[in-house]
């Protein structure tokens, strides 16, 4: 199996904005949502929920199903990672 190392869904996101030039302030007003859901999710202290992906589907940044994706593939990754850690330590 490919190594597979995702990159959390914000790290797009934040080069995305700095590409813009927008502040969290910003792209939270544009996404017609919260600063502070929008700084936690910048921070990586949260996943893409659908609302929000159809959100950034709704100002043109790919389409919802793409950040679901991108969203669901970094928690299995990490959900297999800590199964990996479980199973090394019980050894």
């Amino acid at each position: 199996m490919p190594a597979n190392n995702p990159t959390h869904p914000s790290i797009s996101l934040t080069a995305g904005l700095e590409e813009m030039g927008w502040s969290v302030s910003e792209f939270a007003d544009r996404l017609e949502m919260y600063r502070g859901d929008i700084a936690q999710l910048m921070n990586g202290r949260c996943g893409i929920p659908p609302a929000l992906a159809l959100a950034l589907e709704r100002i043109g940044w790919s389409d919802g199903q793409f950040w679901v994706r991108r969203q669901a593939n970094y928690d299995l990754t990490q959900a297999r990672r800590e199964e990996e850690a479980k199973a090394t330590a019980g050894n």
